[in-house]
């Protein structure tokens, strides 16, 4: 299970994000464009991904753990993450992917994996 404290950990490990409220759940964003937010009283994160990642990430192994918001935000890209349902390197890996949709490409180079 991964703690809303290992989520802030891993979110606010890549160069320049910064954590700020956004409603009633904390945001992390890069260069005031939000990669994800965490609900911490519902256990869910919600990431900005590329619809190509949206459908890789959504392929995890038990289908209620990752899934598109419904409505029109899934179609932007959102994907919840249940936080007690995967494993920390998936959820990395997942946020990097959201903060190189969102960072400036000077950054995102510097963690993009292709």
């Amino acid at each position: 299970m991964i703690t809303a404290q290992t989520f802030r950990k891993l979110a606010l490990a890549f160069e320049e994000a910064e954590e700020l409220p956004h409603f009633d759940k904390a945001s992390f964003r890069i260069k005031k464009k939000i990669f994800a937010t965490l609900n911490e009283t519902q256990q869910r994160a919600t990431l900005k991904l590329s619809e190509n990642d949206q459908s890789i990430f959504s392929l995890y192994g038990d289908k209620t753990a990752v899934y598109p918001v419904p409505n029109k935000w899934g179609k932007q890209g959102w994907t919840q993450f249940l936080l007690n349902k995967v494993e920390e390197e998936f959820l990395n890996d997942a946020l990097m992917a959201a903060y190189c949709e969102v960072a400036p490409k000077h950054l995102a180079s510097k963690y993009n994996m292709l």
